[in-house]
């Protein structure tokens, strides 16, 4: 149990390792406080190799708080796409704001006033304070529950609040007040290079090896605790890609909830026939030419799943106008309008690529 382990031990073999076993990441070279501040949260649900060219993009399109807080939101939207969770970039743009107006562009250096900016937790409060400027705060992500819930044999559920800030306690009565940096990231590598989030953890190269609970009782596959998330709802979904010549039509989606702001391609509820697809394409008063069926896909979001079945519709380009549709040009749609990665199954059809796929 977290209580009864004593943690000062894993504090100089972490950091011997550390040393020794960083990889070489663009923010930790240049971990100055608004660079360290966009890579947490684009790495809040990607892996670090995917984050790379998106960080890269990111920092060199908008390269300081004042360039974030002004950016127009399509092109933020643009530079996000693919990474998604939405809103965790608007939330960014807002605290941008909010430092520009009360902090005079500068993230504070302060643990409780980073917090009190929109869409920073304790988590990313913590990476900013301690990484960009060496306050000793602890910074717990998943990783960090990972590995001390393993070391310490602690089978707490990592789910509950209390249990995190039990943690977060536990990691700054020991952390060196010198090397915080260090210390923070040395967790959080651990916790993505060795004591890893899906298969067997490489205990040969941990090390806390010789005194690590989770090891030493082999009961690694038990620990960490973690209540399981309510079920997702599941949504059927037909979507159209509606093509005439080189455009394509795009749907952009309300101003609030899920996706928000985003485009997508004309889609509606339920599993269409062939026959429902082209009635509904009427509807729209445009005129189908040719109508091809397209094999189905899957999204899945924290609280639903999109199961979508699809349809590529060439119609007569002489309706378009009469349809209020918006028909965009093919290369446009790639570098203009921000498509949400749910429907990459569905954007090969118009040689256009999102997100990551524009740095392969």
């Amino acid at each position: 149990m977290l209580q009864d382990f004593d943690l000062k031990k894993i504090v100089k073999p972490l950091l011997e390792w550390f040393r020794t076993n960083a990889r070489v990441l663009p923010w930790r070279t240049e971990p100055e406080p608004y660079r360290v501040w966009v890579s947490e949260i684009m790495l809040q649900q990607t892996r670090v190799e995917a984050v790379k060219p998106y960080f890269e993009r990111f920092t060199k399109e908008l390269p300081d708080v004042k360039a974030l807080a002004e950016c127009e939101e399509e092109k933020l939207l643009k530079l996000w796409e693919g990474l998604g969770y939405y809103n965790r970039v608007r939330n960014m743009q807002i605290a941008a704001q909010t430092v520009m107006e009360e902090y005079g562009g500068q993230l504070p250096a302060d643990y409780e006033q980073l917090l009190k900016l929109k869409g920073i937790g304790n988590y990313t409060a913590g990476a900013i304070a301690s990484i960009a400027y060496k306050i000793p705060v602890p910074a717990v992500d998943g990783n960090v529950l990972r590995v001390i819930s393993r070391v310490t044999g602690d089978r707490s559920d990592i789910m509950k609040q209390s249990v995190r800030t039990e943690m977060e306690h536990a990691l700054k009565e020991i952390m060196p007040k010198e090397e915080a940096s260090a210390f923070n990231q040395a967790l959080m590598e651990l916790g993505a290079t060795v004591c890893l989030p899906n298969g067997a953890p490489l205990c040969e190269k941990c090390p806390w090896q010789e005194f690590c609970e989770a090891r030493l009782k082999d009961c690694w596959q038990e620990i960490p605790v973690k209540s399981k998330a309510k079920a997702r709802r599941i949504e059927e979904k037909t979507v159209f890609i509606i093509r005439d010549g080189e455009k394509i039509v795009l749907h952009k989606r309300p101003a609030k909830g899920l996706l928000a702001g985003l485009y997508e391609f004309p889609n509606t509820s339920g599993h269409l026939s062939e026959e429902e697809a082209l009635q509904w394409v009427k509807k729209q008063k445009l005129s189908p030419l040719h109508i091809q069926k397209l094999e189905p896909a899957k999204h899945i979001f924290s609280h639903v799943e999109w199961h979508m079945e699809g349809y590529m519709i060439r119609v007569d380009e002489l309706t378009k106008d009469k349809s209020g549709m918006l028909f965009v040009e093919v290369k446009d749609s790639e570098e203009k309008y921000p498509i949400p990665a749910a429907f990459s199954a569905y954007t090969k059809y118009m040689n256009i690529r999102l997100g990551n796929e524009k740095f392969e």
